[in-house]
């Protein structure tokens, strides 16, 4: 048996109790080989529903190793799931390469369903972006919101395909805001909507985080320095009981700069002052070089000092088919209670 083999083997062992979980609460969707943490830097495994999401992110795989991947998850989980080899240390992973192997089967690239915490979601393996269309290191957040969203309104910032959104729909909250900058993420997320027909309808807002928060907060809008202020969509000022906030590593705009690590708190002090009296702010940071305990300390000075203390601060991890040796997993989630 190969070294992966073995790795793999060992990853599928120490998951066996969490996928009997996972299924019985209604989830196919799920890492089942982290190999930053289990022994092949850069290369992660997922299923999405029926289909089996193979990415390598620094060495490419070769054929004999990918299907014998394929084959041994298969075996494992009593399945046949659908292959989808994206080798992304080349460069741009939605192109095939030269090895028939790597161009999947035409039905494991059509719309496909996959399911989390009993709701349904569309799975691609290859589309317009690189990443897929649900980040599954977030579930455990969207099961928490499922569970508490209740009779709330709910702002889901950096919406991304909706995930979030649509656990608040599910858990009965009862308004339900998901904003982010690209159209076609927010059409992933009717599609999701609509896959979900039994929830109430969600609301849809594409714009740049900025100017929406900042309307949202009650703040001015500025642009960036020597850049001409860009038309937006305009909203009211207004308080929403449970927001979350889940920006990506780094971004440019006319109207700011998203960067974790230098600058957290642009980001979170209108999201904070968008977040309604006795409400709760979940938020997020992805940046593995981030340090939980800098960045928590960062979080509540920053809400201590705009007049948003927090009454209570609990750490939210992935779930455990994203292990970290460390403990120090690179998303990082606080769930404030303002």
């Amino acid at each position: 048996m190969s070294s992966l083999n073995q790795a793999l083997s060992v990853a599928l062992d120490n998951r066996q109790s969490l996928l009997a979980e996972l299924h019985a609460q209604g989830t196919d969707c799920y890492r089942l080989f982290h190999g930053s943490q289990e022994g092949a830097s850069g290369l992660t495994i997922d299923r999405y529903g029926p289909q089996l999401l193979v990415q390598s992110f620094h060495t490419g795989l070769d054929r004999d190793s990918l299907l014998a991947l394929h084959a041994a998850i298969n075996a494992r989980l009593g399945l046949d799931l659908m292959l989808v080899y994206n080798d992304r240390s080349q460069g741009n992973s939605r192109i095939d390469r030269t090895d028939a192997v790597y161009k999947a089967e035409d039905a494991a690239l059509v719309d496909l369903v996959g399911h989390e915490w009993g709701l349904n979601y569309r799975v691609r393996g290859r589309h317009a972006g690189q990443d897929p269309l649900l980040f599954l290191d977030l579930r455990n957040a969207r099961g928490w919101v499922k569970d508490h969203a209740k009779g709330k309104s709910v702002l889901n910032l950096f919406a991304y395909t909706c995930g979030v959104g649509l656990s608040a729909a599910a858990g009965g909250a009862r308004e339900v805001w998901n904003l982010d900058f690209a159209e076609g993420n927010l059409a992933v997320g009717r599609e999701n909507g609509e896959l979900n027909p039994q929830l109430p309808e969600m609301q849809f807002i594409q714009s740049d985080y900025f100017p929406a928060i900042r309307q949202l907060a009650g703040l001015p809008i500025a642009s960036r320095r020597g850049h001409k202020l860009p038309s937006y969509t305009r909203l009211e000022q207004r308080l929403f009981d449970l927001v979350l906030l889940d920006p990506p590593a780094w971004a440019k705009s006319a109207f700011g700069t998203v960067d974790l690590l230098r600058d957290y708190q642009s980001l979170l002090k209108p999201a904070l002052l968008t977040t309604a009296e006795n409400g709760v702010l979940i938020c997020c940071n992805n940046l593995a070089k981030v340090s939980m305990d800098d960045w928590r300390d960062q979080v509540l000075r920053c809400a201590s000092k705009i007049g948003r203390p927090v009454r209570d601060c609990q750490v939210l991890t992935p779930g455990a088919d994203f292990p970290s040796l460390d403990q120090q997993p690179p998303l990082k989630t606080l769930i404030l209670q303002l």
